[in-house]
């Protein structure tokens, strides 16, 4: 029961800093460099995650098909080819890595 407990106190907490959010002043969050600042660690948490689920599984480090597809998706964005098509071309090769046996 302890962890029921646990999970409600951490999703009060949340609530209860949530809505502080709400008492900080306006021109605190309207500046520049705030927004600066949110939109860098926007992307630096993205990155993040996407770097856990790519090479993550359990408690250790995995490398399977999923790491080139990062790659081949990494190189395609970096090319400002559409998101469309960065979805299916790193599904493709992911794909075509595990069905060729040349990677789990």
């Amino acid at each position: 029961m302890t962890i029921w407990i646990a999970l409600v106190a951490a999703g009060l907490l949340v609530w209860a800093l949530k809505n502080l959010g709400y008492l900080v002043p306006s021109r605190w969050v309207e500046g520049a460099l705030m927004s600066r600042v949110a939109g860098l660690v926007t992307v630096a948490l993205l990155a993040s995650l996407v770097v856990s689920q790519t090479l993550q599984q359990g408690s250790g480090l995995v490398l399977d098909a999923r790491l080139p597809a990062i790659g081949v998706a990494a190189i395609l964005l970096y090319f400002r080819a559409p998101f469309l098509l960065v979805l299916l071309a790193a599904g493709a090769v992911a794909a075509g890595l595990r069905f060729f046996g040349l990677m789990v």
